[in-house]
């Protein structure tokens, strides 16, 4: 697990800090089960995929088998989703903890926007400022109904729920009433800023075109409240863009190009990290082009490959969302693709297989079929190829924090006193880059660290809440 992820990482966190998570992570396991959280083992997911089907509940998450992560670690499958059908595990891992929390007295104030830190006579933080939508009032029935309603939807088509996230903004603000919390210290986990455009145009300008993965909550707030304490930040440039390509897993046969006709990567890795390569390197454009064999490969493993989601995006994918052509020329004209370059691309990939040398790109041989047979297929990967089929994405950079305690680092040197930050608020495990799982594996890992750390203060007061 440390040889995987020390390509993961890279400088995001001290190797002493990946050592302990690392060290941490069955006992992580472990302390979830205690607070009702159910995992089940068994069969390992037998094909390459972005989120398996509820046939399998431990997959391979990231890159462990491609290249160049296999020349380096054996792989193993670490992708643990929670006991929940369909998309339901991230929703039944929170409601389990929260059932938890509130049996041994955690107060939870809902629908709550932190505007403020409170400091003691120390200069220590010892509480937040904040507006909540009051339970009482005649808004709350329908603000709960239309989160309900444009959540999930939101998550992947913000576009078509822009207009009804307007209306929920609008009915809190009507019923929002001031409040104080008080306590020994306080946890900044407030996510990250994608939904912060201004943010995202200065810190991530080539990412603009990523649609916003989580929730109007993603603004920054949590780590503008740190800037304002005296903390500093890092890796804000950091933004991971999600272009899967699987499943069905024979999407991963065919070649991934850019503009020029050039490989963007080998297909075979985690979607976030084929995109990134294509945000960074191609322009955000790219194409994934496809023989006739592979193309009716494809088809005939939607229905034991897909969730119910993934079958509505490959509804487009397999109408609209593709393109035609009986040539490799043909197909790269019509995408503005420079046809010498794809010949060229195609060529050698076909080449390499056949003469038994493999793929140029060092794909996964059970992934690499000779593309020889037309008619030729493609599909618009770019970042803004459809509202259909977009490429989500969410900010890796944050507050910096003593990786011993997570409180926030002073700009000046030492740290905030009081002041902790957790999760996609603060720079930690996958600040550099993202596969599926660690980033709530490095939530957990570094909420705890912050609220052990916090709860042993000496001299601290209890929280408590004022109206």
């Amino acid at each position: 697990m440390l040889a995987y992820l020390r390509q993961e990482v890279g400088d995001a966190v001290a190797e002493e800090t990946l050592l302990r998570f690392c060290e941490q992570s069955p006992a992580m396991i472990e302390w979830l089960k205690s607070h009702g959280v159910e995992f089940r083992g068994g069969t390992v997911s037998s094909y390459k995929t972005s989120y398996p089907t509820d046939d399998f509940y431990l997959y391979y998450s990231g890159n462990e088998k491609a290249h160049p992560y296999v020349e380096h670690a054996r792989p193993a499958p670490r992708g643990h989703r929670v006991l929940a059908p369909g998309m339901g595990s991230g929703k039944a891992l929170f409601e389990h903890l929260r059932r938890s929390a509130e049996a041994i007295g955690v107060d939870f104030i809902p629908l709550a926007r932190v505007h403020g830190l409170i400091t003691d006579e120390h200069g220590r933080v010892a509480g937040v400022r904040y507006r909540a939508l009051d339970p009482a009032h005649r808004n709350v029935r329908q603000h709960s109904l239309l989160t309900q309603l444009t959540g999930k939807v939101g998550n992947w088509l913000p576009g078509l729920v822009k207009g009804a996230v307007a209306r929920t903004e609008r009915l809190w603000a009507d019923g929002a009433v001031e409040g104080a919390a008080r306590g020994r210290a306080v946890v900044l986990a407030a996510g990250g800023f994608v939904y912060n455009r201004e943010w995202m145009q200065h810190f991530a300008p080539a990412f603009m075109k990523v649609s916003p993965l989580g929730t109007a909550g993603d603004d920054g707030c949590g780590i503008a409240l740190g800037l304002a304490a005296g903390g500093k930040t890092d890796k804000m440039g950091n933004v991971t863009a999600w272009r899967f390509l699987a499943p069905p897993s024979a999407f991963l046969e065919g070649l991934t190009v850019g503009a020029d006709g050039r490989r963007i990567a080998n297909e075979d890795l985690y979607g976030a990290t084929h995109g990134d390569v294509m945000m960074r390197r191609f322009g955000g454009a790219g194409w994934a082009i496809y023989d006739a064999p592979t193309w009716q490969k494809i088809r005939d493993q939607i229905r034991d490959q897909t969730q119910l989601f993934q079958r509505l995006q490959l509804l487009y994918l397999l109408t609209t969302g593709h393109k035609k052509a009986a040539t490799i020329e043909g197909i790269a004209a019509k995408n503005g693709i420079d046809p010498a370059g794809l010949r060229r691309t195609v060529d050698a990939y076909t080449s390499g297989i056949i003469s038994g040398a493999g793929d140029p790109a060092r794909k996964d041989p059970d992934l690499c079929p000779p593309m020889r047979q037309g008619p030729f297929y493609s599909v618009n990967i770019s970042a803004d190829s459809s509202m259909f089929y977009p490429i989500p994405g969410l900010t890796l950079g944050g507050l910096v924090v003593d990786e011993a305690t997570g409180e926030v680092a002073h700009r000046d040197g030492g740290v905030v006193p009081g002041l902790y930050a957790a999760g996609r608020n603060a720079v930690g495990i996958c600040s550099n880059s993202y596969v599926s799982g660690l980033s709530i594996a490095d939530c957990i890992f570094s909420g705890r660290r912050a609220g052990a750390h916090a709860a042993h203060r000496p001299g601290s007061e209890p929280a408590h809440r004022e109206n």
